[in-house]
This record gives structure tokens, sequence and C-alpha cells, in this order.
């Protein structure tokens, strides 16, 4: 497959020879010396694959992977470095880093980093065209129950007007899908979608993360780091699991809402913002605002849409075509052909009740594959405990 490499790196021998390897074996590759020249590339959409150098003339090579997250194209990156720091290393993972190499750099190991990264281009681009093919735009199955049809109505018409929605449903049921779907289906489809999830986060983080610091705003604090509203800025925030979030936070949040600015903490300057506001949340708003738990004034803000998404169990009749969309995933994932599931086998699974919903049959059928050998996924391949709700 060919793939265009982006070198970023003000070495010019490095880039001339690194240049040379790929272009014989068969990478287009365009060269950047400096981070400006870099963001040009990938404003154009050049650059399917990034090799990005940390220390560069104008600033440095990490701080592009915010850029590259929300980058439609999504690249994978590979930094490089000649300093071989393991913490750097670990930084640049987390980040999202594909993979992480050294100066001098090993050819075979880049080489190999390389086919690793056009794998999954590769799987991608299969998976798209999968998805086009079945007039599928959007990362989900519509199915045919009639719950699930009339909230991607409601769906489409928040995604429309720009609107702030409150999504409720147990764990599983999809919500941050259905927040992608209204990316996807509205004007801000092509802008940044940058979701939070507020209970994985220490609460004395939030605000940071949310609204970005200044360098010095506190200990650790270096330089500046923009936050998740701001990266958001025309596109879409999705607050997920916002239940979770402290009283003071709450009240931060609304403010920033009401007034369409943010302050970066340590900052004094009021910064406009323009985002529409997703929330989601498996617990019941309405009693947490009873108890005092939930800022009322905030639920009436987030409230302009409602979407509740139903459980597994109550739209059972999805689950044949369910089953379909993530059997081709993961075949392309897992790079196997397994081809259908066999009546015993589906019927059990439209027997099961789903406490863990979609993701747990999401996680069913993988496991299925996994320990198939044949082209047919039978009974004795699926879970125990959904053999035995036959």
């Amino acid at each position: 497959m060919s793939l265009t490499v982006l070198i970023v790196d003000d070495e010019e021998n490095f880039r001339l020879n690194i240049c040379d390897l790929l272009t014989n074996v068969g990478y287009e590759v365009v060269q950047a010396s400096s981070l400006t020249e870099a963001r040009a590339f990938l404003r154009k959409g050049v650059g399917e694959v990034i090799l990005l150098d940390v220390q560069l003339p104008d600033g440095y090579g990490p701080d592009l992977m915010d850029e590259i997250a929300i980058n439609p194209a999504r690249p994978l990156v590979i930094m490089i470095t000649g300093f071989g720091d393991i913490d750097m290393a670990v930084t640049a993972m987390k980040a999202g880093a594909h993979d992480f190499l050294t100066k001098p750099v090993n050819l075979e190991r880049l080489e190999k980093s390389l086919m690793r990264a056009s794998e999954i281009i590769s799987m991608r681009r299969e998976l798209e065209h999968f998805r086009h093919n079945q007039g599928q735009r959007f990362n989900f199955v519509v199915g045919k129950s009639p719950k699930m049809r009339d909230v991607l109505e409601k769906a489409k018409r928040a995604a429309l007007a720009s609107v702030s929605v409150l999504i409720t449903g147990e764990t599983g049921t999809g919500k941050e899908i259905v927040a992608k779907f209204i990316h996807d289906s509205g004007p801000r489809a092509s802008k940044p979608f940058m979701p939070i999830n507020s209970a994985s986060i220490q609460p004395t983080m939030i605000e940071s993360e949310l609204f970005g610091y200044e360098a010095g705003a506190f200990t650790g604090a270096e330089k500046r780091k923009l936050g998740l509203m701001e990266l958001a800025d025309s596109g879409i925030l999705f607050l997920d699991e916002i239940s979770s979030m402290s009283m003071d936070m709450q009240s931060k949040l609304l403010r920033a809402l009401e007034d369409r600015t943010i302050r970066r903490v340590g900052g004094g300057k009021q910064i406009p913002v323009d985002v529409q506001v997703l929330a989601a949340s498996n617990k019941n708003v309405l009693r947490l605002i009873e108890n005092g738990e939930f800022r009322e004034d905030l639920y009436y803000r987030l409230h302009v849409v409602d979407l509740t998404i139903p459980p597994l169990r109550e739209r059972k009749e999805d689950i044949p075509e369910l089953v379909s969309f993530f059997l081709h995933e993961k075949n392309l994932q897992m790079g196997m052909n397994v081809e259908q599931v066999s009546e015993n086998a589906l019927a059990a699974l439209q027997n099961y009740h789903w406490p863990g919903n979609i993701r747990e049959l999401k996680n069913a059928i993988e496991r299925a594959l996994l320990f198939c050998d044949d082209e047919v996924i039978d009974l004795v391949h699926l879970p125990h405990e959904i053999i035995q709700s036959i």
C-alpha cells in the first residue's frame, strides 16, 4: 500500500537519508524542517505517517500532538529524538504516538514500525470502504427498533441546530457513539470533537483540562497548555459522565457556557469560545438534583434536547445486524475470515439479557472470534453466561 510519510526534522542529512530509504521501498515522502512547515502540510492533509523530531528550531515536537489528535485524517506519529529519554517516550505514547525511535535510527526497526502503521491505515481504509458500501456513514448500526430510530431522529435535529444535548443511558449503550453521530450529522462535522470523561480525571485537574492553564499557574506548569474547550472552538465538546463533576466545577462550567468565554487557570484574559456541548450520564440526573448533587441550572442549560439511549435488552431486534457489523469489523482488525454465526449461537445472543449492553455484545463477538477455528461462530465459542441463557 502506498503511504505518504512526512519527515519533520531540522537535520537536512537525516531527512535526505531517510527520504532515500523510504522512497526506494515505495513510500511517498515529503519533508519539513520546522513545526511551521509541518503545520502547513497538515492543513493541506499531507502526511499519513509523521516522523516527528522532538527538538525543532521553532518549538517542541510533541506540542504538535494536540493538533494531530484533532486532525480529521488522524495521521500516525513516530517520535524521533537523539536523547533516548524513557520518560519522554512514555509521555509521547500516552499522547497518542504510534512509536518512539532514538537516533541514530535503526533502519530495520523504522521499516517495521512503518509496516505496522501501514497495516493500521489499511484496516482503517477497509473499514471505511465497508461502511460506505453499506450506506453507513457512521460508526454504528441504526437497527430496526423504533426507540433507537426516534433517538437518532432527535439527534439529527439537535445536530443541525447546534444546541446542547444531555444523553442518558446505562453503561455500554453507546452514548459517546451517539455524540459522534451528532458531530458528524451537523454543520460542525469538519470541526473538532473533543471528549472528556469527568469520572476518570481527578477533581482538582478537571478545571485545567477544560480551560487550560498558563505557565507558572501551579507546580509543574512549565508552559501554557490549551484546554479542551479552547481546542474544541467551533466544534463539539463531549462531557462524558458529567454527573461525576463536583458542584464547584459545575458552577464554573455553567458560567463558561453562559458567557461563551473561558479563562485559563492562572490567567486573567477572558477567551471567547464557540462550542456545542454534549453531556452524558449513566445516572438519573433529576434524582441527583433532588439529592443536591447536581446543579439544576446547569441541568437546564444542557437539557435543550434530552436523548435516552435504550438498553440492548429493549432493542433485541437489532442484535442480528449488530452482530454482523461487529463480526466484519473484528475480522478486519484481527486478520480473520469468519463469515457467519450459527442459528444456535444467534438464538443465544438474542435470548441473553445483556447487562453490559452493546459494549458487552462487541466483546462477546471478539472473544468468539478468538476461539473460532472455522468460518462459523457456534454456541461453543460464546461466553459461558450467554450459553446458559438458552
